[in-house]
């Protein structure tokens, strides 16, 4: 359409008339774009409710199978592996009236000793729910300390030949600054109300008192680790004098020391084992929201108590 010269009639009207259909098509444009990106919404939306409530993929929960819970990484409060993900993973997977069975796939090199003994207390507590239903550690690459802790309360522990198994021991570790603090002519000003409030301060000579009671309070929880182990493996054990030490042995010699029972991995177990081949994962995922509050927790308690115990 050509543009309206003013020697023309009406030109005026023209222009008006044609600025004013430009407008109505740009507001229709608008229009359709807006309902496009509001659909696009809706469908996100959508789609992550699907996902909160378990719709997606949940129906192939509603016929028999193996449950898989995934314990894949560091255990800590603040970590991926944590007591509250893995309790919900354990509750999800046991009242499905559909499970079999359940594997517990482990890949972890250890952690706190607090977010550990509570899984473990609460695989036995299903286990106890639902004795029809067995439970059976799944090793990869390694399952070391905090991680060999949750293995030992499942019914039977599989490994692959060259997975890493052990580790039963306890440690807290730190950095002492003592010396770089003379050199560089710096002075630590301590004030407390306490006589052991600044215990195994990094910045603070060794106190031989407060390593004595540090280390006693690692014997304590070491001994604890050691007898949930015997419990959990019973007369499968073949004790020998390094087997509580920290050391460490791969899948095949860990079956020869009665810390494992058998080669498998995930599928074999399902298949051969529980005789449900299909799986489905109950592994529960914690929100970024969730994450971040558990982490800005545990690194403040790190600060105000200055070291870590854990099981590594």
């Amino acid at each position: 359409m050509s543009e309206p010269q003013p020697n023309e009639p009406n030109w005026e009207r023209q222009t008006i008339e044609k600025l004013a259909l430009s407008a109505l098509k740009e507001q229709r444009r608008a229009r359709h774009w807006g309902i496009f990106f509001k659909s696009l919404t809706f469908i996100y939306l959508f789609m992550l409710l699907f996902y909160a409530l378990d719709w997606i993929g949940g129906a192939d929960a509603n016929v028999d199978h193996t449950a898989l819970i995934d314990i894949q990484g560091v255990i800590g409060s603040d970590e991926a592996v944590n007591a509250d993900a893995v309790t919900t993973s354990l509750e999800s997977a046991y009242e499905n009236k559909h499970t079999k069975g359940v594997i517990l796939r482990i890949n972890s090199p250890g952690g706190s000793p607090v977010q550990a003994g509570i899984i473990n207390d609460e695989i036995k507590r299903q286990r106890k729910l639902h004795p029809n239903i067995p439970v059976y550690a799944v090793v990869e690459d390694i399952c070391a300390s905090g991680g060999y802790y949750i293995a030992v309360a499942a019914d039977k522990i599989y490994v692959d030949k060259a997975s890493i198994v052990g580790s039963i021991g306890v440690l807290m570790d730190g950095f002492g600054f003592t010396g770089t603090m003379q050199k560089l002519g710096v002075e630590r000003r301590l004030l407390t109300a306490g006589e052991n409030k600044a215990i195994l301060d990094p910045f603070s000579p060794v106190n031989p008192k407060h390593q004595e009671f540090a280390q006693q309070m690692l014997n304590q929880i070491h001994q604890q680790f050691i007898t949930v182990v015997r419990e959990g493996r019973g007369k499968r054990l073949k004790e020998t004098p390094e087997m509580f030490s920290g050391l460490f042995w791969s899948g095949e010699t860990s079956i020869q020391m009665g810390l494992a029972d058998a080669l498998g991995n995930s599928e074999y177990v399902a298949r051969e084992v529980i005789k449900e081949e299909k799986i489905v994962d109950f592994t529960s995922h914690e929100g970024l929201a969730d994450r971040f509050a558990k982490h800005f927790g545990a690194s403040m308690a790190h600060t105000l108590l200055g070291g870590n115990i854990s099981l590594h």
